[in-house]
């Protein structure tokens, strides 16, 4: 085992030890914080493939946006800092038997699938900013402006959602 393999499963190690910590903690800031962390270690995953501008991109987008907007919406409800009440068993048992579902059919899928050796795969792949950019602004068949406008307007919803939610309703006073 060498130390390019060590590093892939120490990372991975982060990212699922918390992934967990962001499902089960029943603090709600705590699990912002976990996901936070999470998907750090995802672009820290990108940055060991040598894949820079992915990470840039997940550091930016996921961990600068999406998680500060979920902070953010946090901050704002008027219970932020409270426990969250313990699920029931039920839902516990169904989601235990969901995700070993889940990963029965994501081993299956990898069994079945018959990956080529690695030794007849080219040992980097360059993937160019300006052939990225181009490829995510096209509008042609493998182009990506519709999944970015329809994220965009998701996230729009979702931040005017938050401001509508956190909103207090003044009290008429008599």
């Amino acid at each position: 085992m060498n130390a390019s393999v060590i590093i892939f499963y120490l990372i991975s190690a982060f990212i699922l030890a918390t992934g967990i910590m962001a499902v089960t903690n029943r603090k709600i800031f705590r699990s912002a914080i976990a996901l936070l962390f999470s998907l750090t270690g995802i672009a820290g995953l990108y940055f060991w493939m040598d894949v820079n501008f992915i990470a840039a991109v997940q550091i930016i987008v996921y961990v600068g946006g999406i998680v500060v907007l979920i902070i953010f919406s946090i901050f704002l409800t008027q219970r932020s800092g409270e426990e969250m009440p313990k699920p029931h068993m039920t839902r516990t048992v169904f989601s235990v038997l969901a995700v070993l579902a889940g990963l029965g059919l994501t081993c299956n899928l990898i069994y079945q699938y018959g990956f080529n050796s690695a030794s007849n795969l080219p040992s980097t792949f360059s993937a160019d900013v300006a052939d990225i950019g181009t490829q995510m602004l096209s509008t042609t068949e493998h182009g990506f402006v519709l999944p970015f406008e329809l994220v965009s307007m998701l996230l729009l919803a979702a931040l005017i959602g938050c401001i509508v939610i956190a909103m207090k309703v003044k009290q008429e006073e008599k």
